[in-house]
Parts: structure tokens; sequence; C-alpha cells
């Protein structure tokens, strides 16, 4: 490894992608870019090959199941209606409703508008 890869790992760990892994992570799925550029940052921001092979697959993982794909939009929400929960990657906007005074958010594959968002998560996030 070069010696600028080595200072970038050591200096921005967790922030220094390597733009190959995206090729090969993504595949021919239509995951966007940055959110597998984000991943890939979390779990493969190191020089040690071993780490880099088990954080590809740590993220395509988390991929086949959170990703949101628009075809399985009925099967997650089922999912969440029958757990309760489920943790999903998603893009969501989120618009106050001014005659309810409340935030609702959009979650674009999923298909769900108009869905109650609490205060605090919009201040958090």
């Amino acid at each position: 490894m070069k010696i600028l890869d080595k200072k970038l790992n050591e200096f921005f760990g967790g922030k220094v992608v390597r733009k190959d892994l995206t090729k090969l992570v993504k595949g021919n799925s239509i995951v966007p870019i940055y959110v597998l550029e984000y991943l890939l940052g979390q779990y493969c921001a190191t020089d040690d090959e071993e780490t880099i092979t088990q954080g590809v697959e740590t993220v395509k993982s988390i991929l086949a199941k959170h990703f949101v794909h628009r075809d399985e939009a009925q099967i997650i929400k089922s999912t969440v209606r029958e757990k309760g929960s489920h943790r999903i990657i998603d893009k969501v906007s989120v618009k106050l409703n001014d005659r309810k005074d409340q935030y609702e958010a959009t979650f674009a594959n999923l298909g769900l508008s108009k869905v109650p968002i609490a205060d605090e998560i919009i201040r958090e996030h």
C-alpha cells in the first residue's frame, strides 16, 4: 500500500472509501452510491485486507436485510406490522403539516407518506 494511503487511513479512519469496493458491493443492485460509500466508510476504512473482506460481507448483509426495494415494500410493511419495528435504509423526507402542527415523513421506496414524526427526532437529526 502506498504511503499516502496509509496516512489517509491513519488520520481519517472511517472516512476513507475505496471506490473500487463500491463496484464490488453494488453489483446489479439499485442502491445509491452514497449509501454504499457511507457503509464502506464504516466497515472497510482500513488497509488490512482481511478486515476489508469481512467489511464487504458485512455491508452486503446490511443491504440485503435493510435496504428497501420498491418491489419489496409490501413485505417490509408486513414485517413492521408483525414485529412492531424494522430497521430500513430508504430516502426519507420530512415536512411540517401546518394544519395538524406536526412533522410528517415520506419514505421514497417504501411508498409511505404522511407518517407522523416526533419533534425530538427532527431536532436530533
